[in-house]
């Protein structure tokens, strides 16, 4: 079994580890993935239906009822984030909030996105005001989230779309503060929650509210 990714030092990255820490997902958490990454399916072609909160499976041929083939649908998602994230429209409030929480606390921002994106994903936060050190991840971000809450001396939140994820930070690192955060109207009513576990909030407003309080 390979080892979890180890977490980089926060102090390498210039974050101040006696602030509290927010960790926070891009992809509808800061940007609107499914839209850019719709419109990048269009331009081939393709739609991009949110018939369900699931990726590959709304990917379809015009007129067709059978998804695209899932290795396929893989294909154009790397390809999006080579050619096409940098696209993305930011979430509504979301560099404003992080802009106001960044008096308060260090912010990192945690993302399972490909190798390739990296450049492309650190320049489009760079435009939209969110120029935060950045942290690619695969799987789970439970390890990686533990290793860096565990270098601060204050409290740590961390934000993301998926309960897979949430439910990851829950088991690894049971201390930080889990907030669901979906961008798209179109996927919040599909978006499955756990409330009794995990904060839900899809207004900026209202979760850096929320953050404020839980940091103190």
């Amino acid at each position: 079994m390979a080892e979890p990714p180890r977490a980089p030092r926060l102090t390498d990255l210039g974050v101040d580890t006696t602030r509290p820490l927010l960790i926070v997902d891009v992809d509808e958490v800061l940007g609107l993935f499914m839209q850019g990454f719709g419109a990048f399916l269009e331009d081939r072609g393709l739609e991009f239906r949110v018939d369900k909160f699931a990726l590959f499976q709304n990917i379809y041929r015009p007129g067709e009822s059978e998804h695209l083939a899932i290795e396929d649908g893989r294909k154009h998602y790397d390809d999006f984030f080579r050619y096409g994230c940098g696209d993305m429209t930011p979430t509504p409030g979301g560099s404003a909030a992080l802009q106001a929480l960044s008096r308060q606390a260090g912010i990192v921002i945690l993302t399972n996105a490909p190798g390739p994106a990296r450049l492309a994903r650190a320049r489009w936060l760079g435009r939209h005001g969110m120029d935060y050190p950045l942290i690619l991840n695969t799987g789970p971000k439970g390890p990686l989230a533990a290793g860096l809450a565990e270098q601060t001396g204050g409290p740590t939140v961390f934000i993301d779309d998926l309960i897979s994820n949430l439910d990851s930070v829950a088991v690894s690192a049971p201390q930080v503060t889990r907030f669901q955060h979906v961008a798209d109207p179109r996927l919040r009513p599909l978006a499955p929650a756990k409330l009794d576990l995990h904060t839900r909030i899809d207004d900026w407003d209202e979760l850096r509210a929320a953050i404020e309080q839980t940091i103190g």
